[in-house]
């Protein structure tokens, strides 16, 4: 073979995987969207429903317990289904929860619906997570979590403006309703690709996290899967309480203007994406390790700032500064799975990780709510500061890479 002809192979093969992390940047954003509809549309929904504050925790711990389900199964549902159809099925799943939400009369008909938008979101999200930690490199696993940001930061527009201009949060859940079937469509169309992809691995390759086929019974035995699993716990509990009271702490406890603060909290999505497309230009450079500490370190001052409040400008600073702080975090622990926990454990953990990530999210914002409600919401500051500097500590316990010895033992 030539050498002009072996280039033009090359790049025909780099087309399809060039395509599929293109098609997995656009589930993240899907995914991202509803996360940044909820906190600001919360205050219309509980209006609208005539339910308490703390309602909220219902809603999270069913799409959880939904997300959680499917997360877990995740590498069962890719090798009898494939990522591609894997993907059209999460995005009609997300659709029709979130378009339901806006057509049910009551209240726990919502929230029975977070079951199916659950169910959608948490297979993709491990799915993908597991498949890039597989194939691709630390800088777009940091962007292909960027691209969650832009979603997030797009759902508090999109719902500030439904609110703002039609005064209903029934649009802004249709909205991106409708963006989640246009993307089922576009995956259906693209399943050839996948299939591809799927089936063109050569024998000759390294082997994969995603080629081990280690029991759960044996990964549950692992102590240091464990302590992972907790790192997801709080930071994904954090991030998702920081998201869905920031309006609410900003609005009904400091007195900002509604359409202020609903920019504001997108403003917290808009720096958290701006940290993680940085992050894809110098995780490599600048090591795991020391950019999951300043990361931990610059949320916990961010956190402290929130709390302080000295001045209504600082507001917007503290909000921004964490979102900026955190964004690398979650894509850098999910990479570093393997170092943890070591390459024959990796893909077990990283569902669990996923999935216990989804128990944060409806845990701790529950919990939250329900101290805000029995004391004030400003206990949203203090709350954050707490879990930032607990997970700084279970990180650095975790630091020290697994060694080889114990994976060839484990072989």
């Amino acid at each position: 073979m030539s050498e002009s002809q072996s280039a033009s192979l090359t790049k025909l093969k780099s087309a399809p995987k060039m395509g599929l992390i293109l098609l997995a940047y656009v589930a993240f954003i899907a995914l991202g969207m509803p996360d940044g509809l909820l906190g600001v549309g919360w205050p219309s929904i509980r209006a609208g429903f005539s339910i308490p504050l703390d309602a909220l925790g219902a809603l999270m711990a069913v799409a959880s317990a939904g997300y959680l389900v499917s997360s877990f199964s995740s590498g069962m549902l890719i090798s009898r289904l494939g990522v591609g159809k894997l993907l059209v099925f999460s995005c009609a799943l997300t659709a029709a929860g979130l378009i339901g939400y806006t057509l049910v009369p009551a209240w726990w008909m919502m929230v029975l619906l977070g079951v199916v938008a659950g169910l959608g979101a948490g297979a993709i999200d491990a799915g993908l997570n597991t498949y890039v930690a597989a194939h691709f490199g630390e800088g777009l696993m940091q962007w292909l979590h960027a691209s969650y940001g832009i979603g997030v930061t797009l759902g508090p527009v999109i719902m500030t403006f439904a609110l703002s201009q039609f005064n209903s949060w029934h649009l802004g859940y249709r909205t991106v309703g409708f963006f989640q079937i246009a993307l089922a469509v576009s995956f259906a169309l693209t399943l050839p690709l996948w299939s591809q992809k799927e089936s063109s691995a050569s024998s000759e390759e390294p082997k994969k996290l995603t080629d081990y086929r280690t029991p759960i019974s044996e990964t549950l035995r692992h102590p240091r899967v464990w302590l992972s699993v907790l790192l997801f716990f709080l930071y994904v509990g954090a991030e998702v309480s920081l998201g869905a009271w920031t309006y609410s702490l900003l609005v009904e406890s400091r007195g900002v203007d509604p359409e202020v603060a609903g920019l504001w909290a997108g403003g917290y999505w808009a720096t958290f994406t701006v940290g993680r497309i940085l992050a894809g230009l110098y995780a490599r450079q600048t090591g795991m390790n020391t950019l999951v500490v300043s990361s931990l370190a610059g949320a916990c001052l961010g956190s402290l700032l929130l709390w302080w409040n000295p001045a209504p400008w600082s507001n917007l600073l503290a909000v921004a500064v964490i979102g900026f702080a955190i964004a690398p975090i979650f894509p850098a622990l999910t990479s570093g799975t393997s170092s943890r926990v070591g390459d024959r454990f990796a893909a077990n953990t990283i569902g669990m990780q996923m999935a216990f990530g989804s128990l944060g999210a409806a845990s701790l914002p529950g919990l939250v709510g329900v101290l805000a409600n029995r004391l004030s919401l400003e206990v949203v500051p203090v709350c954050l500061t707490a879990a930032f500097v607990a997970l700084l500590v279970i990180y650095l316990l975790t630091a020290q890479p697994e060694k080889p010895e114990a994976h060839q033992k484990a072989a």
